[in-house]
């Protein structure tokens, strides 16, 4: 982006979220772009210092926002970009207000992603064509995604060294760089096992970069193949529903819930900075905080 003025600190702001908040370039790029569309406005009304804004005009910039058409996800997004650029601002010294203070957020619909019943998950994992050269490894991806939960873009980015199948754990780095431990099942240990030792080591031709899932070329995996073997596996399966990587991270976490796992240990594997995103994630009834609270609390 073009270099904006010393006043807003926007550069200031991108090494404090990289090298202080230890955030990854894609969200800082992220917050980069919600800011230069918040500055493009406020320097429209005429406002060329941060400290000159008000309550009042972080009001009319959300209406500016609804007026464009952006999705509520979307505004709420940018409004904790600001809100954090301000949190940064004031702790440098350089407001001394926060006109974010009380801005409302719009409300988001909270639409549930689809999950899989057990029966359904026995048929997808199944599902791989076993006559197939690379059956134990996508079996290995699917069994791997359900037994640990983690994102697409951490499965292909899966070091070898992160794997200690002796102890069945795995080291997933998640958003922001953040590291976390998630255990790793017996079935999907055994796949895991196979695919190592059958198939990887056939593909590996010194350009796998060290990850653990490659492709027919011997190269990481990408994010997009991941997906066709979810997909297929679907067809396969005979399964109705839209399924994806996404889908069998949110069963990983339905199914603990359902288990009784606490929230908290959920949070931890599913690597959520708050755990409030964990409760919305795994969609928990009434009739489940119903029973935990007469079960638990004192005075229920």
């Amino acid at each position: 982006m073009n270099s904006p003025a010393p006043a807003f600190r926007f550069e200031q702001f991108q090494d404090f979220l990289m090298y202080e908040r230890g955030l990854s370039a894609r969200t800082v790029a992220a917050y980069t772009r919600d800011l230069t569309r918040w500055k493009a406005f406020v320097v429209g009304v005429g406002i060329h210092d941060p400290a000159e804004v008000t309550p009042r005009q972080m009001r009319e910039w959300v209406f500016a926002l609804k007026d464009g058409g952006l999705a509520p996800v979307s505004i709420r997004r940018a409004q904790s970009a600001i809100r954090t650029y301000f949190g940064f601002l004031l702790a440098e010294g350089a407001v001394t207000i926060d006109p974010t203070d009380r801005l409302e957020a719009p409300r988001v619909s909270r639409k549930l992603p689809e999950f899989l019943t057990t029966d359904e998950v026995v048929r997808l994992l199944d599902a791989p064509d076993p006559s197939k050269r690379l059956f134990w490894r996508d079996r290995a991806i699917l069994e791997f995604m359900y037994a640990t939960g983690v994102r697409v873009s951490e499965l292909v980015e899966l070091p070898l060294t992160s794997l200690d199948l002796d102890e069945g754990v795995a080291t997933v780095f998640g958003k922001g760089a953040k590291e976390r431990m998630v255990p790793v099942g017996g079935p999907a240990l055994v796949a895991l096992g196979r695919y190592l030792r059958d198939v990887r080591s056939a593909l590996d031709r010194g350009k796998g970069a060290g990850r653990v899932f490659l492709n027919v070329r011997g190269q990481p995996m990408r994010r997009e193949a991941v997906w066709s073997i979810v997909k297929n596996a679907t067809r396969r399966a005979g399964i109705t529903k839209k399924v994806s990587p996404h889908t069998l991270r949110h069963t990983f976490a339905t199914h603990l819930v359902e288990g009784g796992a606490d929230l908290a240990a959920v949070q931890e594997l599913l690597g959520h900075a708050d755990i409030a995103t964990t409760q919305i994630y795994t969609h928990l009834d009434r009739d489940y905080l119903r029973d935990m609270h007469r079960r638990f609390h004192p005075r229920s």
